[in-house]
């Protein structure tokens, strides 16, 4: 790996923090990615809040767990001018909470000036630029605050019960299966394995395993794909897309017996709490993406001379780095995952 200096002081006063303000501004994928380590930092300092500034947009996950005491959202959308604005005017009572660690998940123009006019005693900037994992690089960069080790610690607790009981009964649920997301919900065309793809596995994964619903989820963009394996795959398929808010995807997530998905938010969302994920990677670059824990596999694209490409279409038109992989071999891979999931909590019990 590639490490690069993280700019920081470190927190050098004998009693911990009695407060620590994160930022993390965007996306939703990148702010989930932080969830697990600042839950690590959280089990070692009990008696410190944690507050989170971030965008409205995203906030809803954030302000339903037990791990933020306080969420305070910025609108303006992706506008920079007026995120700027409004947390600008947000100064007053930012300093009123008299922070003295600032942890900056974000490192852009904005967020620097926030952590400057906020005058803390310790703070740390993300490390935005080295060929490394997001998880790791928001873990060296949590770690250079001096208040303790940071590991994945991707138990997450909500602050209140998220019922999705109904909503998956209405959808066609049978209490007692276990259930497997499809996210076929890569941005572009070069990170998305073909959907005819998805409903072979689906046949390969219901005829060896009987108790199992599949679970779709997300955006208008990937309601198509959904009526297509709803079509194939019947009863078998709850599709819920576009009835969900995030945090009821989040929640639902939560329960899954295993989650194959492109790089996307709901990747983020399933790795950060711990469900088997395994990964497809077209043109995205693994080294900054990936899925990290024993409870997650990516297949990549690093292997190949044109691998991690971060480009919107195949230069050879045919998106090799997906396609080469096949329903059975991602099957196999698949019950590799579960089986490697299963021996580490046997293990660990």
């Amino acid at each position: 790996m590639n490490f690069s200096p993280i700019r920081h002081k470190a927190w050098s006063l004998p009693n911990p923090p009695r407060k620590i303000l994160v930022m993390r501004y965007q996306a939703l994928g990148d702010l989930m990615i932080i969830l697990p380590y600042l839950q690590s930092l959280k089990v070692q300092l009990p008696h410190t809040q944690f507050h989170l500034l971030t965008r409205t947009e995203v906030a809803l996950i954030p302000e339903n767990l037990l791990l933020f005491d306080k969420v305070i959202s910025i609108g303006g959308g992706r506008n920079a001018k007026l995120q700027f604005v409004i947390g600008l005017l947000l100064l007053p009572r930012l300093w009123w909470q008299g922070y003295k660690v600032v942890a900056d998940l974000q490192n852009h123009r904005i967020s620097k000036i926030m952590r400057k006019l906020l005058f803390p005693v310790a703070w740390c900037e993300f490390d935005r630029s080295s060929k490394n994992y997001a998880g790791e690089r928001t873990r060296a960069t949590l770690e250079t605050l001096g208040l303790g080790k940071v590991e994945i610690f991707p138990s997450l607790n909500f602050r209140r019960a998220i019922r999705t009981d109904e909503l998956l009964r209405r959808n066609g649920y049978e209490q007692g299966k276990n259930l497997v997301v499809i996210n076929p919900a890569g941005a572009f065309v070069s990170r998305q394995w073909p959907i005819e793809n998805y409903i072979a596995f689906c046949r390969l994964w219901q005829e060896k395993y009987t108790s199992t619903q599949f679970v779709i989820l997300g955006l208008k963009s990937i309601r198509s794909k959904a009526v297509e394996l709803k079509n194939a795959v019947v009863a078998n398929l709850i599709d819920l897309t576009e009835q969900t808010s995030t945090l009821e995807a989040f929640a639902i997530v939560a329960h899954a017996s295993l989650v194959l998905t492109e790089d996307s938010g709901l990747m983020h969302m399933a790795w950060v709490q711990g469900r088997p994920t395994l990964a497809l990677f077209g043109s995205s670059p693994s080294y900054w993406s990936s899925p990290l824990g024993a409870w997650s596999r990516c297949l990549n694209s690093s292997d190949l001379p044109c691998g991690d490409c971060f480009s919107d279409s195949c230069r050879f038109g045919d998106v090799h780095c997906l396609t080469r992989y096949s329903p059975t071999q991602v099957f196999h891979e698949a019950e590799l995952l579960l089986s490697t999931v299963s021996e580490t909590n046997r293990t660990v019990s």
